[in-house]
């Protein structure tokens, strides 16, 4: 089960994402769960081994938007670095690390809501 303290262990910045929820723990905790069954994650892995940049950009520029609003930091920022990376390009060649980055990142959120 997801926890404030959980989630700042982490490494998320809480408060940052309280206040965009009112201030709100129900609501931001249950926020937070929902995102981790973002279909985009899965649509993120499939586009990037498949090469489709465009579709790989659009999955991640989706997840950025929302683990940012969510201030989910250490998901965020391979995924923030890997929408600059796709922007504009043709295959997902130059992705590198960061989409073990990302499914690494979510396994240990998810791990943290069981």
């Amino acid at each position: 089960m997801l926890t404030l303290e959980k989630l700042t262990a982490y490494g998320a910045d809480v408060q940052t994402g309280l206040s965009r929820c009112m201030n709100r723990e129900d609501f931001y905790l249950r926020l937070v769960n929902m995102e981790l069954g973002d279909a985009n994650f899965d649509k993120l892995d499939r586009a990037v081994k498949a090469g489709e940049a465009r579709e790989a950009f659009e999955a991640a520029h989706a997840l950025k938007g929302v683990l940012g609003n969510l201030s989910l930091t250490p998901l965020f920022t391979p995924v923030a670095e890997l929408t600059e990376k796709l922007r504009g390009a043709q295959d997902t060649s130059g992705a590198g690390e960061l989409p073990e980055r990302i499914a690494e990142q979510l396994a240990k959120l998810k791990a943290l809501a069981e």
